[in-house]
């Protein structure tokens, strides 16, 4: 069923702390879950919900975002009336770099106002869940609600970056902080705001008239009480993916069946950038216990508890353990892992061992050679 809403992923200023893993790469397009990138979630979900039209505001490091995405025609987005925008920053000097998100909607704000949707759903890319937006917009319209906020009661919040809210007994948010506040809430943020299309364009060009520019900080906290800022609560799966510790845990807990099927299945299927791979080959010897392996691996050794992205090579008598080895990794002979993160294409060599601790992992840069 098609929606009156129009997507925005918003990838301005994401709160991040990565390291080396959005070295090279913004943060929305972080491999996650053996061949998945962050942002196929968020977009995913929006694509189940009905929505047709979804523009990516880019930032940084945009060039592997382009390359993933393409035309959106592994979404179903490339059609010609509607589909995806990939919107690059507007600058008219290096200044406007470091503007926040409302002065990138004002310079796109044809984007809008083209649109003869009245709804607009703003998301960020490191919210990892499987969500019916539909839902949020039913809700939206039930309660006369100015703007919705989608949250999550979620006491175990210490690992990823979170915005907390407090809410009254009709569920209206009546305070916000950032992550760095000390709110005490359980409520968190997911950072999807469903909002009416003029409403958006008017505090877009109120508060860039008051000299603010980000969407949330600026145009959404100040107003929770000139505005009726309603809660939807989320109650599915959810991760907050925006620092090592972060990604390391929500990506282990895919090892967990029901998080696994709930996360990718639920409600509806995650789609991503398709890449034709044969099977993976399990070769005499081998053993993979509690492990989540993408097509294309090639194993010998001993693989426990850890995630293999496409291509991984594992060498006769290498044992691999409790970590995250990304695209066309290579573990020679007689290597240990032990609680690491792998970037793309690192080989370790034959007899090396490395070994990171549950809260910390070892981190190996893209290509490296060890």
């Amino acid at each position: 069923m098609k929606l009156p809403l129009m997507g925005v992923i918003n990838l301005i200023h994401e709160t991040e702390d990565m390291g080396p893993l959005t070295s090279a790469r913004c943060l929305a397009t972080v491999p996650f879950g053996a061949r998945y990138r962050l942002i196929d979630f968020v977009l995913s979900s929006m694509v189940n919900s009905g929505i047709q039209k979804v523009a990516v505001f880019a930032h940084t490091k945009y060039r592997s975002l382009m390359d993933h995405l393409g035309s959106g025609s592994n979404w179903d987005l490339h059609s010609k009336q509607s589909g995806l925008f990939v919107l690059p920053p507007s600058m008219e000097d290096q200044s406007d770099f470091g503007k926040g998100d409302l002065y990138q909607f004002y310079r796109h704000r044809d984007y809008f106002a083209r649109s003869p949707l009245d709804y607009v759903v703003i998301a960020r890319s490191h919210m990892v869940c499987n969500i019916d937006f539909a839902k949020v917009l039913e809700q939206h319209r039930a309660r006369g609600s100015d703007i919705t906020v989608v949250c999550k009661e979620w006491p175990d919040a210490e690992t990823g970056l979170t915005r907390k809210a407090k809410l009254d007994a009709d569920g209206r948010i009546v305070d916000m902080q950032d992550h760095f506040g000390r709110l005490a809430s359980d409520i968190v943020s997911m950072e999807m705001y469903v909002l009416r299309k003029e409403l958006l364009l008017d505090l877009v060009d109120t508060s860039l008239a008051q000299g603010k520019d980000h969407f949330v900080r600026h145009a959404v906290m100040p107003r929770l009480g000139e505005l009726k800022v309603d809660a939807y609560m989320h109650d599915g799966v959810l991760g907050v993916v925006n620092n090592i510790p972060s990604y390391y845990k929500h990506s282990l807990e895919l090892l967990d069946p029901k998080v696994w099927s709930e996360l990718f299945f639920e409600p509806a299927p995650i789609f991503t950038k398709v890449k034709d791979e044969p099977p993976t080959r399990y070769r005499a010897g081998s053993s993979v216990t509690g492990s989540l392996v993408a097509n294309g691996c090639d194993i010998e050794g001993t693989v426990e508890g850890s995630i293999l992205f496409r291509g991984v090579k594992v060498h006769k008598n290498a044992i691999v353990r409790n970590s995250i080895v990304m695209q066309n990794g290579i573990i020679g002979e007689h290597g240990l892992l032990s609680n690491c993160i792998l970037d793309k294409e690192v080989e370790i060599r034959s007899d090396q061992q490395l070994m990171g601790a549950a809260d910390m992992p070892y981190i190996a840069l893209k290509r490296k050679i060890i």
